[in-house]
């Protein structure tokens, strides 16, 4: 089927719209492929800043426990 319009438009003489078709198509899939790139690096860089904003609350609760966690072990230690 595709190489009846083919033949057909280079019948006619109409080359130049041909080749304005596919670099139409061509322009698309590099547009459509580029826009899939970059919502999966998106993805990549939101899941990445979910795990480091997961380390920070692990590292603040080691290293700043609550004060009521504190009071109890000075209350515990002093017994």
């Amino acid at each position: 089927m595709s190489e009846d319009i083919t033949r057909s438009v280079i019948e006619r003489g109409d080359l130049a719209h041909l080749a304005l078709f596919l670099w139409a198509v061509a322009a698309s899939a590099l547009a459509l492929g580029l826009v899939r790139e970059l919502a999966a690096a998106n993805r990549r860089f939101s899941a990445f800043v979910d795990e480091i904003a997961r380390l920070n609350r692990f590292l603040n609760r080691v290293l700043n426990p609550p004060a009521a966690a504190v009071s109890s072990q000075e209350s515990q230690s002093s017994d």
